[in-house]
């Protein structure tokens, strides 16, 4: 057994970690996606300690009020993967990884990366990046991600949150979000001060090389993907099995938002516990 995690010191920032669960168990990092923190994960959290496993759910880079670094060179791709392996670091031992939305997009890095460090994978609603790549292609897939050009301009996004209710909210209701969830993204995200520093992860994709994510994931995956999310189509979902070199699964939600850890937590714990009892029962 070990003391909770609470805090985690990296490269010159502090991140909060929620820390939860039996302390013996084993260990499982789940991390949010964009405009959420770790309190997406309140209803599949609990669903996994009752499987007798350890959570940690880390407020990301842009989000914990002292890991905010300034500028959008701050938010490369390597910099939120290097967070994450600190967390694995110090947890001291190789973890099952969760990752919804932009958490996905990261954890598909990590896993490909630092595959000695990933037990598993399980990635929510965002396909490998390389098939997603691909999938831009597409004309649907390019008008579902029209946002991130949005986002990438200077200003008029946090412009457009500033009033509670206005276009921002609207738009988060178009993609799904529920009345209640708007609230807590205002609360938690725009009041707390991160969303400057949230988006800085759509304005630090222009520094991700061509080609840096093809890399082919070696761990066990599962990727859950919902029929009702606006911004990731098909193309992307199908795409993926091809950079996945280990057992595979496609889970599908039917009528089901992107929203899929708080509107489905006990469809998304399901496929988190089946990915991972297979591995832990031949430890």
């Amino acid at each position: 057994m070990s003391a909770r995690i609470t805090r985690l010191e990296h490269d010159g920032l502090t991140f909060d970690v929620l820390d939860e669960g039996p302390l013996d168990g084993p260990p499982v990092v789940l991390l949010h996606g964009f405009p959420e923190r770790s309190s997406t994960w309140a209803a599949v959290a609990p669903i996994l300690h009752g499987a007798g496993l350890r959570t940690y759910a880390l407020d990301q880079r842009g989000y914990s009020p002292g890991a905010r670094p300034r500028g959008r060179w701050s938010y490369r791709l390597p910099l939120l993967v290097g967070d994450v392996a600190a967390l694995i670091e110090r947890i001291g031992r190789p973890v099952h990884l969760v990752g919804h939305d932009w958490g996905a997009a990261v954890g598909w890095a990590v896993a490909g990366r630092l595959p000695e460090q990933v037990r598993t994978f399980t990635a929510v609603s965002v396909p490998h990046p390389a098939a997603f790549v691909r999938a831009m292609r597409s004309r649907s897939q390019r008008r579902r991600s029209g946002y991130m050009a949005l986002f990438n301009l200077p200003v008029l996004p946090e412009l457009m949150a500033r009033a509670p209710g206005g276009r921002f909210d609207r738009a988060m209701r178009k993609a799904g979000m529920t009345a209640e969830e708007v609230v807590r993204f205002r609360t938690e995200i725009v009041e707390y001060g991160a969303l400057h520093h949230a988006l800085g992860w759509y304005r630090g994709v222009p520094f991700t090389r061509p080609g840096s994510t093809d890399v082919t994931v070696t761990v066990p995956t599962t990727l859950v993907w919902s029929d009702r999310d606006i911004a990731i189509g098909r193309e992307g979902v199908d795409g993926t099995a091809r950079w996945v070199d280990a057992p595979y699964d496609l889970v599908v939600l039917e009528g089901v938002s992107h929203w899929i850890p708080t509107q489905a937590p006990e469809e998304c714990a399901a496929a988190i516990l089946a990915r991972v009892r297979g591995t832990e029962a031949t430890r």
